[in-house]
């Protein structure tokens, strides 16, 4: 098992609580970006350096996330891959993304897409404060419990 962070745009606090559980219960964490990212590289936490381009780093996690893995995301087009494939995805929010409400993020996202790309205003996500990082605090552990619990097949 090891989690997988799409660390481009994962916040800071996230990724240091990612590192943290990694360390505790010995677990490799993968931290793909198409730029270096501080703390990555240390003990169980390790870079994944992509090239430059959109998707790069999406396509990287694809590839290397397997189902008992965790991969934490915002992107909603890489979580609907993750889950069609049978990884457990969440994000930096603490959400975990289902068959059922990926599929319904993702409409509700490129709806808000073609509004904003034929100019009309779009609700911008809160701010990342403590309270965000709480839930996803007790989201990691709840499924990196679940899944550490699996049997192995």
């Amino acid at each position: 098992m090891k989690i997988l962070v799409d660390a481009d745009s994962c916040p800071k606090g996230a990724r240091e609580m990612v590192s943290r559980f990694a360390a505790r219960l010995g677990i490799q964490a993968v931290f793909a970006a198409n730029r270096p990212i501080p703390g990555a590289g240390n003990g169980t936490v390790c870079m994944e350096l992509c090239p430059p381009g959109e998707g790069a780093a999406d396509d990287r996690i694809a590839e290397l996330a397997r189902p008992g893995d965790l991969v934490v995301t915002r992107d909603l087009p890489l979580a609907q891959r993750l889950v069609q494939a049978g990884v457990t995805a969440l994000d930096d929010r603490g959400r975990v993304f289902t068959q059922e409400n990926v599929r319904t993020l993702r409409s509700l996202r490129d709806f808000a897409v073609g509004l904003a790309d034929s100019g009309q205003e779009t609700v911008r996500t809160a701010s990342y404060g403590g309270k965000e990082l709480k839930a996803f605090a007790n989201s990691l552990d709840r499924e990196l419990t679940r899944l550490l619990k699996r049997p192995v097949t």
